[in-house]
């Protein structure tokens, strides 16, 4: 079949901010309006540029102000020293489960991993490819509803070795919609976080990391670069022989130019952490918003316990992703249905958990969330 596209002369009629849905994806998720508006702004012609941003060299004066500011916002934002490197690399956190064993796990030593979730799971299978792994938590038996102690209680414990390389762990697992409240003591062992689905939701003690990567595409901007927080005497036990884009000591000394690296997608970093820093004012004000969004849904799914039915345990629930199921799969399918008639979008579980996943990330407006909630109150009345 032949598909004839209309001329890019022809503009289509246009949509406007009032006809926008409140998407409730799980990633690429919403980002702020005003990011939007800014971008749409300059995407033609930047100020004092005469071309997009999608067209400027990544060595023009104009970019390297870009990526040198979003740096500088994200050391802001989460009080990141000197001690640590800030790389915008590509691949996603997928990558990252590969290169992170590859630059700091030994040939003679072992890496512990706390299995809490899918992407936890993934974690661990990749770094088994690369070398020695030790899996010191899993919380599969109960399909990853839970923590380990002291973050769930009767969630089990932990068997770490002191002598591991570091321990990893996925602070927030987005289909499960488990999340770490603080981190885990690691007992001298470096830590490393894939912290992908609530990376600047709240403030961080950095120096408490050896390692924190995050793809952008829940808080920190759209898909195309993963933001890497490594502490550098750490990166220096890469093995120098390591192919050159994996070892982060190219990064580092590159300043994440060694290629190209994704313009456009650092760009809109750069603006959403303009906004966290000049509109949102900061971390904790973000964590606030946060934490009063999730309260919302929670206490509809407390308040109606017989018919919506939490996947999380309540002590260690996400801000993030709110995950529930309804009595029946044709509820599920009822529900995810009128939400669209609605105005609200991509509120389907994952496969592996079944039911409805709301995930309301930084930029989702509190209007979003009141918006379901007062569906969510309306639906159970009606078919509970």
């Amino acid at each position: 079949m032949s598909i004839s596209p209309a001329p890019l002369s022809e503009t289509p009629a246009g949509a406007s901010v009032e006809d926008r849905v409140y998407n409730f994806s799980a990633g690429p998720a919403v980002l702020p309006l005003s990011v939007l508006e800014r971008a749409r702004e300059e995407l033609l012609c930047m100020p004092g540029v005469g071309a997009s941003i999608l067209e400027i060299s990544h060595r023009s004066k104009a970019f390297l102000e870009i990526i040198e500011t979003a740096e500088a916002n994200l050391r802001k934002l989460l009080g990141i020293s000197d001690d640590y490197a800030v790389l915008f690399l590509q691949g996603g956190s997928r990558l990252q489960f590969s290169m992170v064993p590859m630059n700091l796990l030994g040939a003679d030593q072992s890496a512990d991993y706390m299995v809490t979730g899918s992407w936890g799971k993934k974690a661990l299978e990749e770094a088994a490819k690369v070398g020695k792994t030790r899996k010191v938590y899993d919380a599969k038996e109960t399909n990853y509803d839970r923590l380990p102690e002291p973050f769930c209680a009767d969630g089990g414990t932990m068997d770490l070795d002191p002598q591991a390389a570091y321990l990893h762990y996925t602070s927030n697992e987005t289909i499960q919609g488990v999340q770490f409240s603080a981190e885990p003591e690691t007992q001298g062992v470096p830590l490393v976080c894939d912290a992908s689905s609530e990376f600047l939701y709240k403030p961080l003690d950095i120096d408490k990391y050896g390692l924190i990567y995050a793809c952008a595409q829940k808080n920190a901007g759209p898909a195309g670069v993963t933001i890497v927080v490594v502490r550098k005497d750490l990166a220096e036990r890469a093995d120098p022989n390591l192919g050159v884009y994996l070892n982060f000591n190219t990064h580092i000394a590159s300043g994440s130019m060694d290629n190209t690296p994704p313009t456009f997608a650092i760009y809109i970093n750069k603006l959403v952490t303009d906004w966290l820093l000049s509109e949102v004012g900061g971390l904790e004000a973000m964590h606030s918003r946060n934490a009063e969004k999730a309260k919302l849904l929670y206490d509809v799914l407390d308040q109606n316990a017989e018919f919506y039915q939490g996947h999380a345990r309540p002590d260690c629930r996400s801000l993030m992703n709110v995950t529930f199921r309804l009595p029946s799969d044709e509820l599920t399918t009822k529900f995810d249905a009128e939400a669209k008639q609605n105005g609200m979008t991509d509120l389907k579980g994952h496969r592996s958990v079944g039911g409805i996943r709301a995930s309301i990330y930084n930029a989702m407006p509190l209007a979003g969330v009141e918006t379901l909630r007062d569906f969510m109150v309306d639906f159970a009345k009606k078919n509970g």
